[in-house]
């Protein structure tokens, strides 16, 4: 059994949330890089072109990509091998969180009561956790800081299985157009199929930590992100919603099993501030 110290831990996360705050991944660079030769509108171009001069002027400074520097989302697989010592995993990745919007003069945007007070944490927390146990004798977390403009434009459905395919997309595309200049495209669009109410929203926002670019190794969730990429792409919103080609530079599908009377959507839409990075203890 292999033990981590939780002091391992907060120095990660405070790490690598002030890092994925600052810089895009090479992933997204490369995206909007590419999306720049594709599109045709002269506005969109000049939006594709201030992208990418923000994202290397942040890479420069030091300094956050976006002004939303979003809730804390983490995804947490842990080792089945290890053994926390030290004190608790939780705590752990609040305090991380704590050091880093604090020492990083990152936004903190997340209110203690939702409904009534809404008075600010201060530090960002506490963050959103989701956890894993798999094999093995390592922890690796991934850090997803989420903007509420796109967030808010995500939606789920509970379809009926006659819904089919092309209910799906339908849903879909409804979701990504109500999204219009909102959501800040382009964007990267991903989407749960299956499980159960909570289990699909879940699954779509862990979709959005595959790299840009790579497609599913189930044959039929791949088939699906192509064809949804195409269907998209022609809605023509373009980036930020000022018209053109690329609303999207990437879609990704994860499906799971589900009940024979239901067939649960969801689909978390992620700005063009598509922030995420991992680390292994």
């Amino acid at each position: 059994m292999r033990e981590v110290h939780i002091k391992d831990i907060i120095e990660a996360v405070r790490k690598i949330a002030i890092e994925a705050n600052y810089f895009l991944p090479e992933d997204a660079l490369v995206a909007y890089r590419e999306a720049l030769k594709k599109e045709e509108s002269p506005l969109g171009k000049e939006v594709l072109k201030e992208i990418i001069a923000n994202a290397e002027l942040a890479l420069k400074e030091e300094m956050p990509y976006c002004q939303d520097t979003g809730v804390a989302v983490v995804f947490v697989e842990v080792g089945q091998d290890v053994h926390i010592v030290g004190g608790s995993l939780e705590e752990a990745i609040n305090e991380g969180v704590r050091r880093a919007y604090t020492e990083g003069y990152l936004r903190a945007s997340m209110v203690w009561d939702p409904v009534f007070e809404r008075k600010n944490t201060g530090d960002n927390t506490p963050a959103v956790i989701h956890y894993e146990i798999v094999e093995g004798d390592k922890i690796k977390i991934y850090f997803a800081p989420k903007g509420a403009g796109s967030e808010n434009t995500s939606r789920l459905a509970m379809l009926k299985p006659a819904d089919g395919w092309e209910g799906i997309k339908r849903f879909i595309l409804e979701t990504v157009k109500l999204a219009g200049p909102n959501a800040c495209p382009p964007l990267t669009v991903g989407v749960g199929i299956g499980g159960n109410f909570e289990y699909c929203a879940y699954l779509s926002k862990k979709a959005l930590l595959r790299p840009i670019g790579e497609r599913s190794n189930n044959e039929i969730a791949r088939r699906m992100e192509e064809e949804l990429m195409e269907d998209i792409n022609k809605l023509g919103l373009g980036p930020m919603g000022f018209g053109g080609r690329v609303t999207a530079v990437d879609v990704k599908v994860e499906l799971y099993p589900c009940h024979i009377a239901s067939l649960p959507v969801a689909v978390n839409i992620q700005c063009h501030a598509s922030r995420h990075k991992e680390v292994v203890i």
